[in-house]
């Protein structure tokens, strides 16, 4: 699809309520560290976020038509970014920065325990001293219990979604299935099909990772919100300080 079209379906399925909730928790955890680098930026609406509120944000995607929709967005909001296209495995010479931030179950997507290891290795060595790295995953619960068998079917005149999960071979692993209608401009609708394939661990695992990383202050909370999580969880916050 033209970048333009995955745009488009991009914003259509994303609840961009979430993005606000991104920011509110990092806002309340960033302190007065004004310096950010967002690892998986996408679209660039949490980066536009926070340039809008006078963060210094620099931005970096995998994904180039990601970061050209990304880049036009912070055009159109008359705000100033740095996208950077990268891979959050390898964060050399993409300097230093007062904090780090990794939301939208961005870390889920490492295949394997090592890269979720090999990014908090990078990330640490490129934080500033008292620096913060702010980063959210799926809990088990919600991996093994909530996405397993989901099914989720959106409709409008100009456009259709179908979204399904089934469990993934991995422990805690689960695999999305999704598939676009787009109208074009003939009137006849191109098929796009995607298949995501997402993976989390204890939370325990979590936290020896980011320890054998070098993290020593390390909080952990639940949900959008300032609390422990609990057996129901569906979504872990990690606040960790060097």
């Amino acid at each position: 699809m033209a970048y333009e079209t995955f745009a488009f379906v991009y914003d259509e399925v994303m609840d961009s309520h979430l993005y606000q909730r991104w920011f509110e928790f990092a806002e309340r955890h960033l302190g007065n560290r004004k310096q950010i680098l967002e690892l998986a930026c996408g679209t660039g609406a949490l980066a536009v976020e926070f340039a809008r509120h006078h963060y210094e944000v620099t931005a970096l995607d995998l994904s180039e038509e990601m970061l050209m929709i990304a880049s036009q967005r912070a055009i159109e909001q008359e705000v100033t970014i740095q996208f950077v296209e990268g891979d959050m495995l390898d964060l050399t010479n993409v300097g230093s920065y007062q904090a780090i931030t990794c939301f939208s179950d961005s870390l889920c997507y490492m295949k394997k325990e090592e890269e979720v290891q090999q990014v908090f290795d990078g990330v640490y060595q490129i934080l500033a001293d008292q620096g913060r790295f702010l980063f959210d995953v799926h809990s088990i619960y919600q991996v093994d219990e909530v996405f397993p068998n989901y099914s989720y079917h959106y409709q409008t005149d100009d456009f259709a979604f179908l979204w399904d999960s089934y469990e993934g071979d991995a422990l805690h692993s689960i695999e999305h299935f999704l598939t676009f209608f787009v109208q074009n401009e003939d009137g006849k609708f191109d098929r796009v099909d995607e298949l995501h394939k997402e993976r989390t661990y204890e939370l325990e695992t979590y936290l020896r990772m980011l320890e054998n990383a070098g993290f020593s202050s390390i909080e952990v909370y639940a949900d959008f919100i300032d609390s422990e999580p609990n057996e129901k969880s569906r979504r872990w916050f990690f606040v960790c300080q060097k």
